[in-house]
């Protein structure tokens, strides 16, 4: 039954986007937390993909078990599992791409300050890794406070000397998904059809759908355009309501995270044309950091694309999104630097 599905859903999705369509070279990518909530799905979607012919799953505990479930999947993929920091390393040694959704969710208590500083120092050692062992790997940022943990990571590199601007990038593929999800429900189309480029960061009000520019074209009006907006900036918060509290959006990220992913291999493979929304260093703007859409290409990113035409509300919403999004990135500078 899984595989009809899969199959029929999931199987159609991957062949448009360009699965053994091209000649195939050995890739290694590395899911870093992947015994977590996002983890072990994206570990599981990773698996699928064709490109990807070694799997090395990370963790600092349960890792093994997670590995041994998902090498017995009959893909191409060679999966081995790492578990605590002196197999660190060994994971990340030859690694083409490497995902980060590691960290830990908000506890009851735990300030927004507490979850940071310790994603932040998860963040940290983790680049501190990769810099050593794959210094030329391409960075998908999951961990969040993206807006923060990007800034961080470029920091660590900067220190270790392998800090290459086209090679990290914030994943902020989810902010589309949604927003091509709620676009197409309101304009009553075909979901598969749509897209909706997201710029500015990953967070609340620095998230800015840009639905002046979403094709199919539907006219929607404005109120609407609002409320698409605001529910594309709440989606999280939807989530967590949604499962009362104990859980957030672990497998739509997982999702968006393997298409990602799956875009950097095919920029990686030479496959032309390959644009995806992230969040990366940027002079779109005058913040160093900032979502748009970025051509993939062999080296990371070929070309970080401009915001093209904005209707007047996305205007206001991105004057609106830059000192929250400053702040944000301020913040990661900071902390990357402390002693």
């Amino acid at each position: 039954m899984f595989r009809s599905v899969a199959r029929s859903a999931a199987g159609k999705h991957l062949l448009r986007r360009g699965y053994a369509t091209e000649s195939v070279p050995d890739r290694k990518v590395a899911v870093l937390g992947a015994a977590g909530g996002i983890g072990q799905p994206l570990a599981l979607l990773m698996k699928l993909n064709p490109r990807v012919s070694r799997l090395a799953l990370y963790d600092i505990a349960n890792t093994p078990g997670v590995a041994a479930d998902v090498s017995h999947i009959n893909t191409r993929s060679e999966v081995t599992g790492y578990v605590g920091e002196e197999q660190l390393g060994q994971a990340l040694e030859g690694c083409d791409v490497v995902i980060i959704p590691a960290g830990v969710p908000r506890k009851p208590g735990m300030t927004r300050d507490d979850l940071f500083n310790i994603n932040a120092g998860i963040v940290k050692g983790l680049c501190s890794a990769i810099a050593k062992y794959c210094p030329n790997a391409l960075v998908n940022m999951i961990s969040n406070p993206v807006n923060s943990t990007v800034p961080i990571a470029a920091e660590v590199f900067k220190k270790a000397g392998t800090y290459d601007e086209r090679k990290l990038f914030g994943v902020t593929t989810l902010d589309v998904v949604r927003a091509k999800t709620f676009y197409a429900g309101k304009a009553k189309v075909n979901v598969t059809d749509v897209n909706v480029p997201v710029v500015g960061g990953h967070a609340g009000v620095t998230i800015l759908p840009l639905f002046s520019q979403a094709t199919p074209k539907a006219n929607l009006p404005e109120d609407e355009i609002k409320a698409l907006t605001k529910r594309t900036q709440d989606g999280g918060t939807e989530v967590v309501e949604a499962k009362a509290g104990k859980g957030s959006a672990t497998l739509s990220m997982a999702y968006a995270g393997a298409i990602f992913a799956d875009a950097c291999l095919k920029g990686l493979n030479g496959v032309p044309d390959v644009v995806e929304c992230s969040f990366v260093q940027s002079t779109v703007t005058e913040l160093p950091f900032f979502a748009s859409k970025v051509r993939l290409g062999k080296n990371g990113v070929e070309e970080v694309l401009g915001l093209g035409p904005l209707s007047e509300y996305e205007k206001e919403g991105l004057e609106i999104l830059k000192p929250e999004l400053k702040a944000s990135i301020e913040k990661g500078i900071k902390f990357a630097n402390q002693s």
